[in-house]
């Protein structure tokens, strides 16, 4: 343990959460955050990711992520401050399920911490952060099949898969299952709450000894959505963002004469009307091709969980 995290352990007028929202990205995560925090008995910063015990996969995050998350422990916990006594203080960072040492970090200041996870059949969760890549601009090639071939990358000396080292269920499990006792781990699967988002929600709410009976606001937070033109997603970033060198004099011009918070709204919208759109449906024989590779996968995760995800995921028609 850190000397910094060690002194949060023994600081205890410091907020330190009750509870982690872990993972899976495109899962669910945010819809769940969303609904949590209007629990009157619970308090969740506006800052969805902290991502602060993650520290493994900070070089992966970016620059201008990382700038914007907090670097100490102190800027951490002030995250929380608002909190009021009686309530169940929480975070959701999803890349804490794939972190290889979040979880001993977390176990490291809160023993008694409560964790969730969110599991997603792996094709469709490959192919949902795909395209939340290509919103974010880190991915730029559109076809699902090239781009897992070509998903290896080498970042700061290391070798990471874009989309594969996330689809490592039973070994990311084991880690929060190795320093938390089982009634302190929650394991929720996306198809349920999708089918039935407000049971699963008071399923949750009782986990965290809270109130299950109060109203819940059911959404669908982070629709899937399609980007139409990586080119024209680009140009639009570069004429109201204020990147790249062939925008730069018109970038200007837009910048000086538009006001920032409407230039956020017009890019939006044209997102929104313009970039993105409805997913086509899936290249099912790609689609074929990460069942057969995943299905090891999902087998393990079934006799993990006890619990038939092979046929409910339909994997048992994979060959």
């Amino acid at each position: 343990m850190s000397a910094e995290r060690s002194a949060a352990a023994q600081a205890p007028r410091k907020r330190v959460p009750d509870f982690f929202i872990v993972g899976h990205h495109k899962s669910g995560t945010t819809a769940l955050y969303e609904m949590l925090r209007r629990h009157p008995q619970i308090y969740m910063p506006d800052l969805k990711e902290p991502r602060f015990f993650a520290d493994d996969l900070r070089f992966q995050f970016g620059a201008k992520t990382s700038e914007r998350l907090p670097q100490t422990l102190e800027e951490y916990l002030s995250l929380f401050e608002a909190a009021k006594p009686e309530q169940r203080v929480g975070e959701a960072s999803p890349s804490y399920l794939k972190s290889h040492t979040a979880a001993g970090a977390i176990a490291d200041v809160q023993p008694a911490a409560r964790i969730i996870a969110i599991l997603r059949e792996p094709a469709s969760f490959v192919r949902s952060l795909q395209f939340q890549l290509l919103q974010e601009h880190v991915e730029t090639e559109r076809d699902l099949g090239r781009a897992m071939a070509h998903e290896e990358l080498t970042r700061e000396g290391r070798k990471v898969r874009r989309y594969s080292d996330h689809v490592h269920y039973v070994e990311q499990l084991r880690r929060y299952h190795a320093l938390f006792p089982p009634e302190q781990v929650l394991v929720l699967i996306y198809d349920d709450f999708r089918r039935d988002n407000e049971a699963t929600m008071r399923t949750v709410l009782r986990f965290l000894d809270v109130d299950d009976e109060s109203p819940i606001h059911v959404m669908d937070a982070n629709p899937t959505v399609s980007v139409r033109s990586v080119r024209l997603d680009n140009l639009v970033r570069r004429l109201y963002g204020g990147g790249g060198p062939a925008s730069r004099v018109v970038g200007a011009a837009v910048r000086t004469l538009t006001p920032q918070g409407l230039r956020r709204r017009l890019t939006r919208t044209i997102r929104r009307r313009v970039v993105y759109g409805k997913p086509q449906p899936p290249d099912e024989s790609v689609m074929m091709e990460l069942r057969t590779r995943f299905k090891g996968e999902v087998v393990a995760l079934s006799e993990y969980l006890d619990r038939d995800l092979v046929t409910l995921w339909g994997y048992d028609e994979v060959g």
